[in-house]
């Protein structure tokens, strides 16, 4: 079997990994210092571009956000709630469903079983699509559900006719998610990235045309939303079909067989993810019914779109690391697991220190790039703390998720975010932010405890883990939830060691 392209083995590695390819026990200073720095460029290889790729991804519905939040505050709210909360929900869910080929994908990548790469993709594809159909309504219906939830009708009313213009959108995420994450499973994320920044230039200029020259306001920068996705879709499409022989051998009703296990491993890491995704969601609908409705979402709503930009950086290095673990699970590295993720916490930790301070020292000027007005930056500004605090927070807990869905414990993971967020969290938000009229202030802070709390718990499952037994379980999860007898491999098949190299993780 061809190593993979980080395995390859450099001089000052040789003294750290045994030749079945797994890192040997690390004592002292020096050799944790080693293993931290071939770590590292290991973890950024891959998780540099995705990072990049789901930035420039977020990017497409951030700038159309800006463009609109020049047009007027109530413009700004009403579309804010149709892409932060209608978009995101459905968003949440088909990323997290898209998630399951993580686990599935980067397994199989590890253990040799590259064929079956295309057909998990358009297995993916498929449950996609019969997703979508069923969100339909919730696109439809958006202005009465908006009025039911609380929203005042000067901003359900234009948020309900935005969230239907952005229909288009939500099918074109049942391609491109396959696709990304088939992608990813193999390190070819280099092709990601340049389809992400060609799209954000595109959406960057489709909004200014369809806003300024055109004239058509708010909708042109939905159409432009609509039209990036699908370019975006297509060209990774196109790039699978066309580049990655290996894995793609055209289509196959072999994606029907055993669909039913893919879909309960898929509702798994939807629950798990979309918990994680709406929670913070939640805070938007629940500000809703507070005093001045306009200035108070759309503070929240620039709050919540600065602190994506940081939770899109460590989705991407999320994605990293859960191709770290998966891979390394169909290899049979235990120590490379564990070294990899306590490099990857670690350096995560660092990163949301060092955004909280920079969110602090530039709180009086975080929202001039969204609005001009005093009175939205000045509640902007008053929300700073919390935003810093929480970007802290998003800094280590998307790793761990991360580690989950490479491992496939979404179905445990599940159970501790509904616990932390929707039984701790946000009852004690509502407390706070009504009973004791902290506002949103009181809402934003109780949501943070149950974040904290989640992160604790998450950090204490990946201390207990015993990753020898994870990689005895894996080929048996390959069998469960992919639908195809595993081969084992010999041991000399597995980790070949010919030319200096080893077969280690992607």
């Amino acid at each position: 079997m061809k190593a993979a392209p980080l395995l390859d083995r450099k001089p000052d590695e040789l003294q750290l990994i045994g030749d079945d390819g797994d890192y040997l026990p690390i004592r002292g200073l020096k050799p944790w210092w080693r293993v931290f720095c071939i770590e590292s460029g290991k973890l950024w290889r891959i998780g540099g571009p995705i990072a990049f790729q789901i930035v420039c991804q977020y990017g497409t519905s951030a700038v159309a956000i800006m463009f609109v939040g020049h047009l007027g505050d109530i413009e700004l709210s009403a579309f804010s709630i149709a892409l932060s909360v209608i978009s995101t929900f459905s968003f949440g869910l088909l990323l997290g469903m898209g998630s399951a080929l993580e686990t599935l994908c980067g397994q199989a990548f590890g253990a040799g079983q590259v064929h079956m790469l295309g057909i998990y993709m358009q297995r993916s594809t498929i449950i996609l699509f019969a997703t979508c159909v069923v969100l339909l309504p919730l696109y439809v219906f958006a202005t009465p559900i908006l009025k039911l939830l609380g929203q005042e009708d000067d901003i359900a009313n234009p948020a309900g006719v935005y969230t239907t213009l952005i229909l288009p959108q939500l099918f074109s995420l049942a391609v491109s998610f396959p696709t990304q994450k088939f992608l990813q499973a193999q390190s070819k994320v280099a092709v990601l990235a340049w389809i992400a920044f060609l799209a954000l230039v595109s959406q960057v200029f489709m909004c200014w045309l369809f806003i300024y020259v055109f004239g058509w306001g708010a909708y042109g920068a939905a159409i432009a939303f609509d039209l990036t996705s699908w370019i975006t879709a297509f060209a990774q499409f196109s790039y699978v079909v066309g580049w990655c022989k290996d894995g793609w051998k055209g289509f196959s009703w072999s994606a029907f067989n055993e669909i039913w296990a893919f879909v309960r491993l898929s509702l798994s890491s939807a629950v798990m993810l979309c918990l994680e995704i709406w929670y913070m969601m939640s805070i938007i609908i629940l500000a809703g019914n507070l005093g001045n409705a306009v200035t108070t979402i759309g503070s929240l709503s620039i709050c919540m779109d600065i602190d994506a930009w940081q939770t899109m950086l460590f989705i991407g290095v999320n994605a990293a690391i859960s191709v770290r673990v998966s891979n390394e699970l169909g290899f049979g590295h235990p120590r490379v697991i564990k070294y990899s993720v306590y490099v990857t916490v670690f350096q995560s930790l660092l990163i949301g220190i060092l955004c909280m301070i920079i969110v602090l020292a530039t709180r009086n000027y975080l929202g001039l790039i969204y609005t001009h007005s005093e009175t939205m930056l000045r509640a902007v500004s008053r929300l700073s703390i919390l935003l810093g605090s929480t970007m802290l927070l998003n800094s280590v807990q998307p790793v761990i998720s991360g580690v989950a869905i490479g491992g496939g414990w979404q179905t445990l993971v599940a159970y501790i975010n509904l616990a932390c967020y929707y039984l701790f969290g946000i009852p004690l938000g509502y407390v706070l932010g009504y009973v004791a009229n902290f506002g949103v202030m009181g809402l934003w802070g109780g949501m943070i405890a149950g974040t904290a709390l989640q992160t604790l718990l998450l950090l204490l499952v990946l201390y207990k883990t015993n990753w020898n037994k994870e990689v005895e379980q894996t080929t048996e999860r390959m069998r469960k939830w992919g639908g195809q007898d595993v081969t084992e491999k010999s041991h000399s098949d597995k980790f070949p060691l010919k030319n200096g190299r080893d077969s280690g993780v992607a």
